[in-house]
């Protein structure tokens, strides 16, 4: 674990639970795409860049994910790097209460302010193409989260953040965190003809071909679409549809897994309500959802 990986050319990724990004600048200067989930994370990485006597100038964030942006704030301390963070992005990376907050739909207990949920903050600045250093690019992959971004290098290498997960990811866990599912769903429609070389998820091995995967995803989140359709072919509280959900995947029911998955059922039933396929009845001072 945080090992360094060449991926190509100048282009790396230092294996952890979310990948980290590094691009080599030149001889002494690197920059790095996210930072992993903790203190313990950046300490890590900090000791590979002393090790290689490497300077690092800015870290740039795909998005706000606590996982990915948790070992900022320690690097920015350390280094005196920049933190750039694009669009919303930016404002959960400066305020990162705002993720648990979101994901629990109030101000969350203690039980959901830890690090996989809630990192540090740190002084990010938008991500904007003058801040980028020559030949790094930035293309958009909405849908997992608010205003989340991929990186290209000159070298052809694509890290793609979070906008899929690995085949044994989703056979443990079918039900992958995303915000916009209609978003999400076009976004892996064009990961799928994606030009690259190398292709680094941050939760899925490096690739040199990432259309399989993609459809795979895309499988997946149809799929889920289904199960919930044919379990409100009776009217069903949130609740009730998230247990029986719950239960069919055989999903152990923690509080975390519950704002994760719970905001990730929630948007689903978003998408098929504008979509036309469940409505929304109020009953007895509750709301249903029933397919249409």
């Amino acid at each position: 674990m945080y090992e360094l990986i060449q991926a190509l050319g100048n282009s790396y990724y230092i294996q952890s639970p979310a990948k980290i990004g590094l691009v080599r600048l030149n001889e002494q200067e690197v920059c790095l795409i996210d930072s992993g989930n903790d203190k313990d994370a950046g300490r890590r990485v900090r000791k590979l860049l002393e090790e290689n006597r490497w300077r690092l100038t800015a870290v740039y964030h795909t998005h706000s994910n606590a996982d990915h942006i948790g070992g900022s704030r320690y690097l920015q301390s350390q280094t005196g790097c920049q933190i750039y963070a694009p669009g919303m992005e930016c404002a959960f990376t400066r305020h990162p209460i705002l993720e648990p907050s979101f994901l629990y739909g109030g101000y969350p207990c203690r039980d959901l302010r830890h690090k996989f949920l809630l990192a540090q903050e740190s002084g990010a600045q938008e991500l904007t193409p003058e801040v980028l250093p020559e030949g790094l690019e930035p293309f958009p992959l909405p849908g997992h989260f608010f205003d989340m971004v991929g990186f290209r290098t000159a070298d052809g290498v694509v890290y793609l953040a979070d906008c899929l997960s690995s085949k044994e990811t989703l056979e443990k866990y079918p039900i992958s965190f995303l915000y916009d599912a209609a978003a999400y769903l076009e976004t892996l429609e064009m990961v799928k003809t994606l030009p690259g070389k190398v292709f680094i998820p941050s939760h899925a091995p490096a690739c040199e071909e990432i259309s399989g995967l993609a459809q795979y995803n895309i499988d997946k989140v149809k799929e889920n679409a289904e199960r919930i359709l044919d379990l409100c072919r009776e009217p069903l509280c949130f609740e009730v549809l998230l247990q029986k959900l719950f239960q069919q995947y055989r999903l152990e029911l923690n509080f975390e897994q519950y704002v994760l998955v719970g905001s990730t059922v929630r948007s689903y039933l978003s998408w098929l309500k504008d979509a036309g396929k469940v409505e929304a009845i109020f009953e007895n001072q509750m709301l249903l959802w029933k397919r249409i």
